[in-house]
């Protein structure tokens, strides 16, 4: 009945996660959510309100353009110059997204010929392999370990792989482990995608959620990354919009025209009105997202004291609001995450379903308050682990 590719395809690992879920609240159980990274608090109002005009102007209740409002497009412009130090022609060198899911799964089909080697990370987001698949593309995974600080080994992708390569994900601040990549690493993997004409699209979704005075770097801003690469930027996380389906992509014009040409065929823009309110988040005052950030980093230290007094090897992440925790010896990701939510009724996203190489750990999610995560930690603390 359905296509090779859907047969082929595992379960999407959070649509799992909230069946399971939703199992434990049929039978009445308080359940403290620590699986998807969704967060917990409102859109900024001002962000709300701006939504609401533009919703009532009939300008924006047609077709918007294939390739975003050249006023949000500026906007981005202006943001990265602002916030990244990068230079770049809002005309041929940004282009808006649907969400950055949406920007991920359609990339493959614009540089992925049939047979043609994608180099994708493990753990990683589940779509930079599905993309790569959809496309009719082969993922070679790139193992995310910890002695390398869970960045690719680029040495030990083998000859023939590189020989068929065309594209590479990268995704730092990273989910799910946290690690982070410094602007040295960023420059071996220019020289590296120069050498071997692979295309790089780095996916920055987490940017903005940093904690201990930390700064994430842009790929962009290392010497020569605009000739092979793009970076993606999400509105959901930095301004708690992940329902309203906003992100963007910006890099080399060239890669950016192809990429838009995929997506003219396929989608027929975002809603002007959602570009409206992101022009307004990218250009209004970013003290809410210095607020989100403290918060986060308060159950971020909740977490880690509580994680660390029953014994686990928890590690404080300097961004993104995920924490990876190795899990004890006598479980695998599934039994432990399995414990959690059974006997405690908590909700942990086990790492192997972010690949074969997040076996090992589990992801936790800051998407509860202070209080809640006290909850989580004090019921953790009963079981036998």
């Amino acid at each position: 009945m359905y296509a090779d590719r859907i047969n082929a395809l595992p379960p999407y690992l959070f649509a799992t996660i909230d069946e399971a879920k939703a199992a434990q609240k049929a039978k009445g159980v308080d359940v403290i959510d620590l699986g998807v990274g969704d967060p917990d608090q409102p859109t900024p109002s001002h962000i709300v309100d701006s939504m609401c005009d533009a919703v009532k102007d009939p300008a924006t209740h047609r077709y918007p353009s294939y390739t975003g409002m050249m006023e949000f497009r500026e906007a981005v412009a202006d943001w990265c110059k602002e916030s990244r130090g990068l230079e770049l022609d809002a005309a041929t060198e940004t282009l808006t997204l649907i969400g950055s899911k949406e920007g991920v799964a359609h990339i493959p089909l614009a540089f992925i010929n049939p047979g043609d080697v994608a180099l994708v990370p493990d753990p990683a987001y589940p779509v930079y392999k599905i993309g790569t698949q959809f496309a009719g593309g082969e993922p070679h995974i790139m193992p995310l370990l910890e002695e390398n600080g869970f960045l690719p080994d680029l040495e030990a992708i083998p000859k023939d792989k590189l020989a068929r390569a065309k594209l590479m994900f990268l995704n730092y601040p990273n989910n799910p482990t946290s690690a982070t990549a410094d602007v040295k690493y960023f420059e071996e993997v220019v020289e590296f995608a120069k050498e071997n004409d692979i295309v790089v699209v780095h996916d920055n979704a987490y940017s903005e959620m940093v904690y201990d005075d930390y700064k994430a770097p842009s790929f962009l801003s290392v010497d020569g990354a605009m000739d092979v690469g793009m970076e993606l930027y999400s509105m959901s996380k930095t301004y708690n919009m992940t329902g309203w389906r906003l992100a963007f992509a910006v890099g080399n014009k060239d890669l950016i025209t192809g990429f838009g040409k995929a997506k003219s065929n396929i989608d027929s823009g975002a809603f002007d009105a959602v570009q409206r309110a992101g022009i307004t988040a990218l250009s209004s005052s970013q003290q809410c997202v210095a607020d989100m950030n403290t918060m986060y980093q308060e159950r971020r230290d909740v977490l880690l004291k509580g994680l660390r007094g029953i014994g686990l090897d928890a590690k404080a992440p300097k961004a993104t609001f995920y924490m990876w925790v190795p899990i004890p010896d006598g479980y695998d990701s599934i039994g432990f995450s399995k414990l959690l939510l059974e006997e405690a009724g908590i909700v942990a996203t086990p790492g192997v379903g972010f690949g074969e190489y997040g076996e090992g750990y589990v992801r936790f999610a800051l998407t509860q308050s202070a209080d809640r995560l006290e909850e989580a930690v004090a019921r953790m603390e009963k079981l036998t682990i």
